[in-house]
């Protein structure tokens, strides 16, 4: 049996639940293609995703911690790998699609410049004046013109449903700049649940990560309410010695605690509003898709708790700093002699509008991790080969 694009449409006419976004409603790409005999849009979208050089750079890219720091910490990569699975997970319980989901989910990392957020502030800061720069904003130019793969068209020409997600892809780490894309209305339910999956994502994780490293400490993760809950759900004391097995554990646990949670007060607010159909999620004027009170309290604790504890850490802090003096170097050195640049890099200063800082900006931005301090030994240590 083979089973046709087509088939693959009406299934999820029959399945998916009426305010799930339906492949066979896109509002489509910019430049006209012909469709694929068996991947619905959103399947395409999600290959297309998958086999860009952005993607693939993902994996030497920081999300807390450099690459070099260890093997065994997250980068953006598995973080991104890890939404993906989670924003799958809730839209499958909601019966919504999971193919936009995974797509958006796989996407949203994408315009992320080496050494995560402080990569980020970083180039913001030498770019004042210049347009700025911020990840989100990256991500679309990424999609819509920088990954030159096709012919006929530049960026990968992803469907509407996709783009929308990523430019309304609303984190505390996040600036929504969704001009074109109905900044008035509301994202589809794909598109909320995966910016769910992003923080219950980066919550765990960090938390996990924290552990590991030793930067947390266990006395002090034990004072937060959310570990005592976890401790409570685990049949475990609220002191017990947070040995390898139950760090795995407790994770484990908070990760399904927030899919469910999600699941539960997302299908309740669905039924509160009378939700429909795509059209009543996008006009309604708050999300649909969110947690209860009480996890809301318990994830906020939890946020406060890694910001002043794991981000503000001395250890991180340095690597902060470090981060932000190579990009600093980097940007100023190409700047003041383009002709460093790569051929091809000095090659798209003529034909970009923003000109020499925006060239220069997209390059730094993405680099990896590994990739950006090699160049910055290149450049100023002159006993390395250039």
């Amino acid at each position: 049996m083979i089973v046709t694009r087509e088939a693959q449409e009406e299934r999820e006419r029959r399945i998916l639940a009426p305010y799930a976004m339906k492949s066979g409603d896109t509002r489509g790409r910019v430049y006209p293609e012909e469709e694929d005999p068996h991947r619905t849009p959103f399947q395409r979208d999600r290959d297309r995703i998958i086999h860009t050089t952005a993607f693939r750079r993902l994996e030497y890219k920081t999300q807390v911690f450099v690459y070099g720091e260890g093997d065994h910490y997250r980068n953006r990569l598995t973080h991104t790998i890890e939404v993906a699975q989670i924003g799958r997970s809730l839209a499958r319980a909601l019966g919504l699609n999971e193919d936009l989901t995974e797509a958006i989910c796989l996407a949203h990392d994408l315009g992320h410049p080496p050494f995560g957020h402080t990569g980020e502030a970083t180039l913001n800061e030498l770019m004042e004046g210049y347009g700025g720069f911020d990840h989100q904003r990256q991500t679309l130019r990424i999609v819509e013109k920088l990954e030159r793969r096709y012919p006929d068209f530049p960026g990968l020409n992803l469907t509407y449903e996709v783009r929308e997600g990523l430019v309304k892809h609303d984190t505390d780490y996040d600036v929504v700049h969704a001009e074109g894309y109905e900044p008035e209305k509301r994202g589809t339910l794909e598109c909320q649940i995966a910016n769910l999956a992003d923080e219950i994502a980066y919550n765990t994780a960090d938390l996990d990560d924290g552990l590991r490293s030793g930067i947390l400490r266990p006395e002090d993760v034990r004072q937060l309410e959310i570990w005592r809950v976890l401790m409570d759900a685990l049949n475990e004391p609220p002191d017990a010695p947070i040995t390898d097995m139950l760090r795995h554990r407790a994770i484990r646990r908070l990760v399904g605690m927030e899919i469910r949670d999600v699941i539960q007060t997302t299908h309740e607010r669905l039924e509160k509003y009378a939700i429909r159909s795509v059209e009543d999620v996008r006009n309604l004027d708050q999300n649909v898709a969110t947690y209860s009170r009480r996890l809301f309290y318990l994830n906020g604790e939890l946020k406060a708790f890694l910001m002043d504890h794991f981000y503000r850490h001395y250890r991180v802090m340095r690597m902060a700093a470090k981060a932000h003096r190579v990009l600093s170097a980097l940007f100023r050195a190409y700047i003041s002699e383009p002709r460093q640049l790569p051929w091809a890099t000095q090659q798209k200063i003529r034909e970009e509008p923003e000109g020499l800082h925006r060239v220069v900006c997209d390059y730094i931005a993405g680099m990896t991790d590994r990739y950006a301090l090699e160049e910055y030994q290149k450049l100023f240590d002159p006993m390395t080969r250039v």
